[in-house]
C-alpha cells in the first residue's frame, strides 16, 4: 500500500478525511489519490477534526500519533511513532 512509508521512528500514513460523518471509520483505500479513506464526527473548526484524527489512531495503533502535513487540508499525512509497516497492515486490514 503506497499510503505508508516506513521512517526510522515508525511510520508515514497518508489519510483522506471526511468531516461530518455520525462516527469515526476507516472506509476504505483509495487507489488513485493512494491514501487511506477516514470518516470522522468533527467539523474542521478550531483543530477540532484534527484532534480527533490523532485520538482515534492514538487508540487504533495504541502508540504516539501527531499530524505532519495538511492540518487545514483534507488530505493529512500522520506520523505513527514506534510501529512497523507491517504492524500498521495487520491493524488496518479490517478497515479496508
Amino acid at each position: 500500500m503506497k499510503a505508508i512509508t516506513p521512517t526510522k521512528d515508525g511510520v508515514l500514513l497518508n489519510i483522506e478525511v471526511s468531516p461530518n460523518s455520525d462516527k469515526f471509520r476507516i472506509t476504505g483505500y483509495n487507489q488513485w489519490r493512494e491514501s487511506v479513506e477516514v470518516k470522522i464526527k468533527a467539523l474542521p473548526q478550531k483543530g477540532k477534526a484534527n484532534k480527533e484524527i490523532i485520538m482515534e489512531f492514538s487508540k487504533i495503533t495504541k502508540t504516539i500519533v501527531e499530524i505532519i502535513s495538511g492540518h487545514k487540508s483534507h488530505h493529512k499525512t500522520l506520523k505513527i511513532y514506534g510501529i512497523s509497516q507491517d504492524d500498521l497492515m495487520k491493524i488496518l486490514n479490517p478497515y479496508l
